[in-house]
């Protein structure tokens, strides 16, 4: 946890925000695998755990904004709890930590609700994700849970997007000291790209670097040869040589702030010409991207100008034609580049996601495009200093895809349909980074993983690494 004066003052900025009502936020609870005894990792509701900072299942909270009263919810262990858990911290001292002085038993956050809803008292809560939640929050309140994202608080979902998108320098130092692990993933990843290899065994050697590095994986783990596919979970190709390894994979802190970054290697160390033509376009646009990002430029004109470049290289080998910046106004570089530039990164890797991805990354000004592609782009508001960012621009070459549109000439004008056969078992290359926007531009956290492309061809020969079990 951080020093309780942080969790503390960020309630007090909540309640600013929120002035009336009762805001309600629940902590996760065990979620099982197979049987209630056998359960999955436990992680945190994330809202949770930037209020209160309690990682344990199992609570609940309130903040009374009419009678300024904050409560923590949830129930001493038992004896029985201690026997197979050993000693447990009491509740209310793991309540102090957090700056909460009114703790009460889990069954009391029923009386707390019904004497609130008897008062007329307006309850806040964000949309929930978990059907434990859900099933719980629906029969506190009366509504049926498949209903309850119609009665979430949309001001408290803004007030708590606004707080939790400028991060402080606490979590900045957080994710910072988590670059490292990140890093050893996926260079361990390059040194496992070899012959032979399967992709399982690369995705188990980077998890458990996660694991031994503080914590679980940020998200299941894209390691595949078929890079086309853009999240391809799917582990159980060999590498040959002349396949690309791409690898989007990021770790959680001990204190659950996340990382994410891809980097697409050659097997067995070396690109072919046409190989390397594409990467350095990505790396390109890359590069290009994160020097356009600043504080008020909003994230839409940088994706806009990470497409553009991409349809400018493609256009210097001939894959598309005409003018680079009328390709993309029209949207026909989408068929190499069909998802967005980056997304909110902190506490989720997708931060915030769980409330809304577009109240998240739009607003007033800039709203969402319905256009392929460009639709596709989670964050599109203005930069802010403090805001932490992906950037992972992206060629593919997605076989049905490029079917689909040649047959009906689908941007004709942009697309030289008949030299991509020779692309078809191309698969995709992505190159993704996570940056703070500073006071004046932005900075890449941490030291940067191998990213040029005699980089990576070194780390890829200093293997080869293999894994067993």
């Amino acid at each position: 946890m951080f020093k309780k004066e942080i969790y503390t003052e960020r309630r007090r900025r909540l309640q600013r925000q929120v002035k009336t009502g009762l805001i309600l936020i629940m902590g996760n609870t065990d979620s099982p695998m197979n049987y209630p005894a056998n359960t999955f990792h436990f992680r945190q509701d994330s809202t949770f755990l930037y209020f209160f900072g309690i990682d344990q299942p199992n609570l609940a909270a309130v903040i009374d904004a009419d009678n300024d009263r904050q409560i923590l919810f949830g129930d001493d262990f038992t004896l029985n709890d201690i026997i197979w858990m050993g000693p447990q911290e009491p509740l209310a001292d793991k309540a102090a930590k957090a700056g909460i002085t009114d703790t009460a038993p889990t069954r009391e956050l029923f009386t707390v609700i019904a004497n609130a809803i008897k008062k007329g008292q307006r309850i806040h809560f964000t949309p929930p994700y978990r059907a434990e939640n859900k099933l719980l929050i629906g029969e506190l309140l009366g509504i049926n849970p498949q209903r309850l994202n119609e009665y979430a608080s949309t001001e408290l979902i803004h007030a708590c997007i606004a707080l939790r998108s400028i991060k402080e320098d606490v979590e900045i130092a957080e994710m910072e000291k988590q670059m490292h692990t990140a890093y050893k993933m996926h260079t361990m990843a390059m040194q496992m790209a070899h012959p032979g290899i399967s992709e399982q065994q690369i995705t188990g050697a980077i998890e458990g670097i996660s694991m031994a590095g503080g914590g679980m994986v940020s998200f299941p783990v894209i390691c595949s040869v078929r890079g086309e596919t853009l999240h391809n979970h799917y582990h159980g190709n060999i590498l040959k040589k002349g396949d690309l390894l791409l690898v989007d994979a990021g770790s959680e802190s001990p204190m659950h702030y996340a990382t994410d970054h891809t980097r697409t290697t050659p097997v067995g160390g070396l690109f072919t010409q046409q190989q390397r033509e594409i990467y350095n376009i990505v790396l390109n646009a890359n590069n290009t991207a994160r020097e356009a990002m600043k504080p008020e430029i909003p994230f839409r004109d940088v994706h806009l100008t990470a497409a553009t470049t991409i349809a400018a290289g493609l256009i210097d080998i001939g894959l598309m034609k005409g003018n680079a910046a009328e390709a993309v106004t029209a949207g026909a570089h989408a068929l190499f580049f069909p998802h967005g530039l980056g997304h909110m990164l902190g506490l989720d890797v997708h931060d915030m996601e769980d409330y809304n991805d577009t109240l998240v990354g739009y607003d007033q000004e800039i709203t969402r495009s319905t256009q392929f592609g460009l639709a596709a782009l989670r964050l599109g508001r203005r930069l802010k200093a403090g805001f932490v960012v992906t950037n992972e621009p992206g060629i593919y070459f997605i076989p049905a895809l490029i079917h689909n549109w040649r047959n009906e000439r689908k941007h004709d004008a942009f697309i030289n349909y008949e030299k991509l056969d020779k692309y078809l078992n191309f698969g995709g290359i992505r190159l993704e980074d996570d940056i703070l926007i500073t006071d004046s531009g932005s900075r890449i956290l941490g030291d940067r993983i191998p990213i040029l492309p005699e980089e990576v061809e070194a780390e890829v020969q200093k293997g080869p690494v293999s894994f067993s079990v």
